[in-house]
């Protein structure tokens, strides 16, 4: 095996002979990411701006069938058409600031967008629409649109400023810049960000907490957000190092929290569509959690759907290794091992036998056994070709693993890895998967552990549908370029 490009030596190593047992590194990470999803309080589910937005825009197209409703099919369409450019502006996002003004070039150009498509539509199925009528609907849609969303806009921005839309706060940092936040939430509440807490274990400012709870230690950082109900976490350069930070916040992904943070030389940040700003000062939003988005609902239907499918169709050749592997090697086709999936909970991997293990010690604690020289023909073939996988089909459609995510590790390699390669167990956040981003690169078998992990969380980071298409796409293609090993 390989750590940060170096071979280590694994043979003679001591295993742990039980594939329940875990050290340490794999028991915190349990108990540190087994915490319960706290429920959104009522302000948060009925007085969110998305869904505020979401009112005013029925509305306005209430008003506007209203208006122009002629008993054809062209409001309908041009309805979702808005629909559909407003969601892909992203203009139904919650904002730190409200303001219509600050929308309204998305809102125009989502209108336009409509007017075009719905145009295109239109003339393909009625050639004698006249295309100044679509127009002239769309600007009804685009002018109702901005009115209420103005009006929407204007009880929100009131509703903050009483506290009536508060969501709880803690600042991760009393530095100077913590301390200038602090000002700017107290002074302006129209962000709607309530500060009720401090965090930093050595603070600087310790007079610009207002009156908040004083907090001092990150380490449990996911239940001091349980037990201050907080809604928000913005970090503001903490004296805790960047490197410690990122894994105590990947504690906190499995909570319904938002995080802020004030980047790097913020007095020169330029604040694009992608960031907030509290009275000047820019927060980076970071990316909400994949399994925290309604895309990953899709993805675990994609897997049950394509699984199942995929056993059927494969179900001729898996009943033929299986004779093949009974044959060369007797009974026991099936090679059952304990791997590490989500949230480092342990699962039974199934799998072809290519060889038969010593014993259960072997098994957990061999790292290779591509040149082993138990490996009869049948076994070299199953492993070349990636055969042996197969039954991992079964674990995918009964949840252990999904069709894409990091390859999963056995206990005792968890451990190990754990307590030399850093943010290895970050991995752990989404299910195992059948192939990965890693995979693709060749990054299987005797091959660097610590590239590994990079592409692993940077796959979980930057997860969504189109990057699990992407990677199927390119498994096909990796199998013939980089042989299983």
């Amino acid at each position: 095996m390989t750590i940060s490009g170096r071979r280590q030596p694994v043979a003679g190593q001591a295993g742990t002979g039980d594939a329940d047992v875990f050290s340490s590194h794999t028991a915190d990470l349990r108990s540190r990411t087994q915490l319960p999803e706290r429920r959104r309080g009522w302000q948060g589910v009925f007085l969110s701006m998305s869904a505020i937005l979401l009112v005013a825009d029925v509305a306005a197209w209430a008003l506007s069938w209203m208006v122009s409703y002629h008993g054809d099919t062209l409001e309908v369409c041009m309805t979702l058409m808005v629909a559909l450019s407003l969601a892909a502006q992203r203009l139904y996002q919650s904002h730190l600031t409200a303001s219509v003004l600050d929308q309204l070039p998305g809102i125009l150009v989502a209108c336009s967008s409509a007017f075009v498509l719905t145009l295109v539509v239109v003339k393909l199925r009625w050639p004698d629409v006249l295309a100044l009528d679509v127009f002239r609907r769309a600007v009804v849609f685009a002018l109702a649109i901005i009115f209420f969303r103005a009006v929407a806009l204007a009880l929100v921005r009131y509703a903050r400023r009483k506290r009536i839309i508060a969501h709880r706060t803690l600042v991760l940092g009393a530095g100077t810049v913590g301390a200038a936040l602090l000002d700017r939430l107290h002074d302006h509440p129209e962000a709607g960000l309530l500060p009720v807490a401090v965090l930093d274990p050595f603070p600087i400012h310790t007079d610009k907490t207002m009156g908040v709870t004083w907090l001092g230690s990150v380490d449990d950082l996911a239940a001091v957000i349980e037990e201050q109900r907080i809604n928000v976490v913005v970090v503001a350069f903490s004296s805790i190092r960047e490197a410690d930070l990122v894994e105590v916040l990947r504690t906190c992904d499995r909570l319904e929290c938002e995080f802020f943070f004030v980047p790097r030389l913020f007095e020169l940040q330029h604040v694009n569509g992608d960031m907030e700003q509290v009275h000047g000062m820019p927060l980076v939003r970071v990316r909400r959690a994949a399994f925290r988005t309604p895309a990953w609902k899709v993805k675990r239907a994609f897997d049950i759907a394509f699984s199942g499918a995929l056993l059927v169709l494969a179900a001729p050749v898996m009943a033929a290794i299986a004779a093949a592997v009974r044959l060369e090697g007797g009974p026991g086709v099936l090679f059952k091992q304990v791997r590490v999936g989500l949230d480092g909970r342990p699962f039974t991997m199934l799998k072809f036998r290519s060889m038969k293990p010593v014993n259960d010690a072997e098994q957990q604690t061999q790292w290779n056994i591509s040149n082993d020289k138990r490996v009869g023909p049948v076994g070299k073939v199953l492993r070349v070709t990636s055969l042996d996988e197969l039954p991992q089909i079964w674990n995918v459609l009964r949840g252990d693993m999904s069709i894409v995510g990091p390859r999963p590790e056995r206990p005792h390699f968890v451990d190990e890895f754990s307590s030399h390669i850093p943010r290895y167990t970050g991995r752990h956040r989404v299910p195992a998967g059948l192939t990965g981003l890693a995979a693709v690169h060749g990054l299987r078998g005797d091959t660097s552990i610590s590239e590994r992990i990079m592409l692993d969380n940077h796959y979980i980071e930057n997860w969504s549908l189109w990057l699990d298409t992407k990677i199927l796409l390119r498994t096909v293609g990796a199998l013939f370029r980089h042989p299983g090993s």
